[in-house]
Formats: structure tokens, C-alpha cells, sequence
């Protein structure tokens, strides 16, 4: 290249000829300036592995790391970091240290955080322990309450609201108290509006799932879902992340509707309430069209709570140190090796099964059965109670 380039040749010619960049011609025409082609050193050095001039010494770097080795064990404020690091190194006074900065630097080079560091993974999609709903085949209503809220003169205040997962269709009702029989009529009304989803999501509050003093108990929510056609999920207890949405859009409604205006009375905060879901819909309009298709309630439906639950049920659980978790206050045994883990459970009341399903949020994908029981609803009357 430098010959072609001293015969006459441009520089960029030559690159195009030899199929290299612009620069790699000019950095080796000027490391031959001045030179015999035949007196040059045309081996290619490397600067990896040469110390810059400005690097900390070698002692300090060590001193640095052991430092840190001994405050991790004899600290008593528990501190280790490179703010105590060059605390330390002051008390020692063998000169000016470092600075935090450069520490903090000796200690991620030295190679002493590789195994602390996180790992960064994708977030799995969208319902992704629903596979219908992760392929957005079908959509998903959250359902969750907000209370704790007291308008003027110490009147208590429970908030109902919803949201579709895909859509974004919310809505919200605020009343004086929230029993599972008004939840039901709630659900009945909006679903009658806009569709039915496939699956509507709850808790494990008693107002969703029943009373907890008995099992196999089968609330007058979830008869009302599986009246309809709906599949009521309900989220595993104490677990981020399943209930996101709607919990998202609690504190929405609580900073855009709840703190901004006086609670004079439950009518008020009805009509400030109202006027912010007509705007939140109208905005997730083209959303909520584009989101999966909702079906209308059929109109012979008879909601008669009398009638054995048909139909599926999921749950979303975490097994405990033996691989058993518990559907419906009932214990089964999943897997002694899928300890601590996720598991969708789809109790098919129709052919009296329970299939349990591994979940795992790295390989959302990825859903295997792990086993199945046979589990028959009992047959008796439904008893509502004061709480259910």
C-alpha cells in the first residue's frame, strides 16, 4: 500500500484497491515517513497490555482490594464500598489516596463484583403465565380495591376498579362499602357495556374468592364469571408484578381523581371519578380497539348462583419447600424437585382435573405440565356470608 501510494496512487484508490479503510493506508504511509520501505517494521503492535502513565500504582490497587476484603468482614457499619474504602485510606495516612471515583474503578477492574453483578433480561410479555393472553389471542380484566379513603365528616370511602390488560379499558366505581354481591352486579354492568374478556383477574380477598374458613369454597364472583363464560385467575398471594396493571391504576385514579379535588361527598367524587374515566377510555380509544376481541354477554344467560360451578378456574401459586401447594384450601403435591416455584393451576370443573403447570418469568415460553389431580367440586347449596 505505502509503495502504491509513493508510486503516485491516492490514498483512497489504493484503499478501494486493497479493500481496506481510508485510515488504515494513512497510518501505515506514516509510520514508513522518512523511511527505506526495506528498513521498515511492518509488524502491527498492539497497545492492550500496556500500563498507561496515569494508572494507579500496582501497590495501591492491592492495597485498595484488601482494604475492601477486611471491611467486609470487620466493618461495624457493614460498609465496604469505595466511599469506605478511601474513608480507611485517610485513617491509614500513607499520603493522599485515591479518590472515590478511582477506587470505585480498582474495584470493578479487579475483577471482585463480577459475581454480584445483575443479570438484565427481557421482560416476559404481557400476561405471559396466560399463554392466550401473552400471544394476545385474548384479553385479561384486572380487578382490584382501594380503601383507606375518608371523605370529609370521617365517611369511609372503598374504590372498585378495573382495567383491561391489552385495551387499557378502565373503570372505577366508589362507594361506601365493597361486598362481593355489589363486585358481581359491578362486573355484570360493565361487561354488559363492552364485551365480555376471557379471563378476569383477582386477588385472593374474600370480596373475590370466597370465604377462606372452609374449602372448596367457590364465591359469588367467581360463580358469576363462570355463569358468563369468563375464567376468573387469581394472582398468587404477596407476588409483584401479576396485578401491576390494575395496581398501576389505583395509584393513577388516587393522584389524578382522589387527591386532587375536595372529598365533600361520595356524589362528588362519583362525577370527578366518572369525568376521568370518559377521558382515560377516549384516549385509549384506538388501544382499546386494536386490543383482542371481547364477546358480547349472551342474552338467554341465566345468573343462577344455585348452579353447580361449570367451567375452569385458574389460580397462580408458589409450591413450598416440599413442592406442594394449596387450590381451593386443599394441598397437592406438584413436584418435590419444583420447589419455591410458579405454577398455574386450571382446575376443569367440567372433567373434575386439576393440570399444574411449571412458570417461569426467564422462559415465559416455556410452560410444561408437571402433574394432575383429580379433584371434584362437592355438590352443595351456596351460602353466601357477610363478608363473601
Amino acid at each position: 500500500m505505502v509503495e502504491r501510494v509513493r508510486a503516485g496512487v491516492g490514498m483512497r484508490e489504493t484503499a478501494r484497491e486493497f479493500g481496506v479503510s481510508l485510515s488504515v493506508v494513512q497510518r501505515w504511509v506514516r509510520h514508513a515517513t522518512g523511511r527505506r520501505l526495506d528498513r521498515v517494521d511492518w509488524r502491527d503492535r498492539t497497545r492492550a497490555g500496556v500500563r498507561p502513565n496515569n494508572r494507579t500504582a500496582r501497590r495501591v490497587e492491592m492495597l485498595v482490594v484488601t482494604l475492601r476484603e477486611q471491611l467486609a468482614k470487620t466493618s461495624a457499619l457493614g460498609e465496604y464500598g469505595a466511599e469506605a474504602v478511601h474513608a480507611a485510606l485517610l485513617a491509614r495516612g500513607d499520603g493522599k489516596p485515591p479518590s472515590v471515583r478511582t477506587i470505585g474503578r480498582i474495584i470493578e477492574r479487579s475483577g471482585v463484583l463480577d459475581a454480584q453483578r445483575r443479570e438484565r433480561r427481557d421482560a416476559p410479555p404481557l400476561g405471559w403465565y396466560l399463554p392466550e393472553v401473552a400471544t394476545r389471542r385474548a384479553e385479561l380484566d384486572s380487578f382490584d380495591t382501594v380503601s383507606g379513603l375518608v371523605l370529609a365528616g370521617g365517611v369511609e370511602v372503598v374504590v372498585l376498579n378495573g382495567i383491561s390488560l391489552h385495551g387499557g379499558l378502565v373503570t372505577s366505581w366508589p362507594e361506601h362499602s365493597i361486598t362481593a354481591e355489589l363486585t358481581a352486579s359491578l362486573l355484570v354492568k360493565h361487561w354488559s357495556q363492552f364485551g365480555l374478556p376471557r379471563y378476569a383477574q383477582f386477588d385472593n380477598g374474600n370480596i373475590f374468592v370466597g370465604s377462606n374458613r372452609y374449602t372448596d369454597v367457590v364465591g359469588r364472583v367467581m360463580r358469576t364469571c363462570l355463569l358468563l363464560g369468563v375464567i376468573p385467575v387469581f394472582a398468587p398471594p404477596r407476588e409483584p408484578g401479576f396485578q401491576a396493571a390494575v395496581e398501576s391504576f389505583n395509584g393513577r385514579w388516587q393522584a389524578k381523581v382522589w387527591h386532587r379535588f375536595e372529598r365533600i361527598s361520595l356524589f362528588e367524587l362519583l362525577e370527578h371519578s366518572d369525568r376521568y374515566i370518559a377521558a382515560m377510555r377516549r384516549r385509549n380509544l384506538l388501544r382499546i380497539e386494536r386490543a383482542p376481541a371481547r364477546s358480547p354477554i349472551p342474552t338467554d344467560v341465566v345468573l343462577d348462583l344455585q348452579a353447580h360451578p361449570r367451567g375452569e378456574v385458574i389460580f397462580i401459586r408458589r409450591t413450598d419447600d416440599q413442592g406442594v401447594l394449596s387450590v381451593l384450601g386443599r394441598p397437592f403435591l406438584i413436584d418435590p424437585l419444583w420447589t419455591q416455584r410458579l405454577v398455574r393451576a386450571e382446575v376443569d370443573l367440567d372433567t373434575s382435573i386439576i393440570r399444574f403447570f411449571a412458570l417461569r418469568r426467564r422462559d415465559p415460553a416455556n410452560q410444561p405440565l408437571l402433574a394432575e389431580h383429580p379433584y371434584s367440586l362437592p355438590i352443595r347449596r351456596f351460602a353466601p356470608v357477610h363478608h363473601d
